[in-house]
This record gives C-alpha cells, structure tokens and sequence, in this order.
C-alpha cells in the first residue's frame, strides 16, 4: 500500500492520555469490589489507590494507553501516520507515555511540555471469560481543553478520530467540537467511536454535542449500537446510525462486523480465536480500519483487515501490541 505524503497524517486523535495497568482477578473479586463487569467506571484518585492497593502491583502489566491513544498507535504501528492531542502530567506516568507513544512515531501537541497534576491512569480488570472491566482516574485528561487542538497539524490529516469518552468532560467535549469543526472547515473526514456503553448511558448529551450534525464514520460496538437507538434488533439499531453518519461500523465480537453505506448493508465475518482479553478489540479495530481507508483501501476491505487484526489482539493480554513490530508482523500476515 502507498505511504501517506510526507508531512501530513493519516489520522488526528483526540483523546484521553491514560498509563494503563492490567491485572487479571476473578468475578468474587469484582464483586467484592463492587465493581461493574464488562464496563468503563470513572473512579477518582482515592479509589484508585484503594482498587491498586488490594493488587499486587507487580503483577500488572503497563502500557500508554486511552482509546484513541491506542488507535493511534496503531496507524501507526501498520505503517501509516498519525498526531495526538492529549494531556499528560509532569510526573513518571507522563513521561512514560509520551516516551512509548513517541517511540511509535506519534506526533503529539505535549512535545516536552507537561501541566501539574497526576497522568491519567486505568485499571484493566480481566476475568478468566477474558472480559475487562476498567476503572479510570483521568487526571489532568479531565483538563483536555480546545488549546490542546492543532490544527495546523489537523488540516493536514485525511480523518479526525475522536474518542467519545471526552463527553464526560465539559472541557474535553468543547475539544472535541472545536477539532470536529475544525476538521470540517479544512475537509478532513470525521469520526467518532462512541467508546463504551457506559457513555451511551450517563453521557449521551455529550456525545450528541460532539457529533454536532453528524460524522463521516462512526465507529461502535453492537451493545453501543442498541444502547444509543434504544432498540433490541441490531439491524434496525444500524439504519438509525445512519442518520449520525454516512459509513457505520457495527463491530460484533467473533462475529465480525456489519458495515453499512450508502450502498447497502454489509455483514463481514470475523476470525474464530480463544479469546484470552478484549481489551483495546475497538481500538485496534478502528485503527487498522483508518490505516487501509487512509491508504487506497474499500471500506469492505478495511472491515475484513479490522476484524482480522481485533482477533489477533484479543488472543493476547493487553490493550494493544506490545511495539511497531508486532502491528507490521500482523499487517504481513494478513491474506484477506
């Protein structure tokens, strides 16, 4: 596939910049906690210091990470382009994550410059079913206002890709518009993921004030999809997103993906794999789906490409590949 032009990005994220930290416990530990399995709760720093302090810390496994941090990196990582806006504390934690990310090629608006506070963390918690449950403690990413946006850098990406976990910040949903309309006086391509169903359900204004009149792309998960259109029959949940935006894409678990266009709806099967942790399946997903859109690819095609490299990660532990390497290795091997 051709490079992008030098000096311009094939994705421009905006979003959380979180350390993840991942721990694998069993469903007695959860309750025990009081903890929602399957969802995204947003903890403040007492109870993350709580939840770490009944772990064994030296059982965790770290990586940068956030949403849209993730699908950056893997632009990235399968050899596209690609620029962050987020903000990170001038502690440990927010020197790692701009050192990982940047080791990966991401441009980001931090460079060497870091604001007081504490780096958003995330606590992955992962059950033998291989379901995560996270508790986040965003730190200064709560902060994540409209000055962090560049948009010189923005005017010269093909899409926005915009994490909707920012809707449950007021000053990080004001980014998120200001980078949407931004994006749209320049004629970038949108997208939004609407992350997680927690953010259907407690942020739903929010994620309406982000997607202002729509997007290009939107990017979900089936019980996203349900979630936002109130409905239980998927297909009917995928013609109402049309609405939001001219391509949606319905990701299904093992079952691959519904994508629909103006040219119809489509069904593209997934990979059976045993699946050992599904932490961070949309993130790559929307990644590897930018990185083929972005590089002459179909939408179908950009599907399959997702479905193929979201099972890969899901036979893993991690929200993501542990390097460059990792996502170029996954990109030669697929044969779709």
């Amino acid at each position: 596939m051709p490079q992008a032009n030098p000096g311009s990005y094939d994705v421009y994220g905006v979003g959380n910049a979180l350390v993840d930290m991942e721990h694998s416990v069993d469903d007695a530990y959860l309750r025990s906690h009081g903890i929602a399995k399957g969802h995204m709760t947003l903890v403040d720093e007492l109870r993350m210091e709580t939840l770490l302090e009944s772990l064994d810390v030296r059982e965790a496994t770290r990586m940068c990470g956030g949403s849209a941090a993730n699908t950056a990196y893997a632009v990235c990582g399968f050899g596209g382009t690609s620029y962050y806006s987020c903000r990170v504390a001038g502690d440990e934690a927010g020197a790692y994550f701009l050192s990982e990310i940047g080791a990966a090629g991401v441009d980001t608006n931090r460079h060497d410059s870091r604001v007081p506070g504490t780096t958003g963390r995330c606590l992955v918690l992962v059950t033998l079913d291989a379901e995560r449950s996270m508790n986040t403690c965003l730190g200064v990413s709560d902060t994540l206002d409209p000055s962090d946006i560049d948009t010189d850098a923005l005017s010269r990406a093909s899409y926005l890709y915009i994490e909707g976990y920012l809707s449950s910040s007021t000053s990080g949903r004001a980014a998120a518009v200001r980078a949407r309309e931004a994006a749209e006086a320049e004629g970038v391509r949108t997208s939004m993921t609407l992350s997680d169903p927690t953010m259907v359900e407690f942020f739903r204004d929010g994620l309406t004030t982000m997607l202002g009149n729509g997007v290009d792309q939107l990017f979900c998960n089936e019980e996203e999809a349900l979630a936002w259109t109130r409905t239980d029959r998927v297909d009917i949940a995928v013609n109402e997103l049309r609405d939001i935006a001219p391509c949606v894409n319905v990701t299904l678990g093992s079952a691959g993906c519904l994508v629909a266009t103006s040219a119809g709806r489509r069904s593209v099967p997934g990979f059976q794999v045993a699946a050992n942790d599904t932490t961070g399946a949309g993130d790559i997903y929307a990644g590897a789906c930018l990185y083929v859109l972005t590089h002459g690819g179909a939408t179908e095609a950009a599907a399959r490409f997702a479905n193929y490299a979201a099972a890969q990660l899901v036979t893993r532990y991690g929200a993501r590949l542990p390097n460059v390497a990792a996502y170029r290795a996954l990109r030669n091997e697929f044969h779709g």
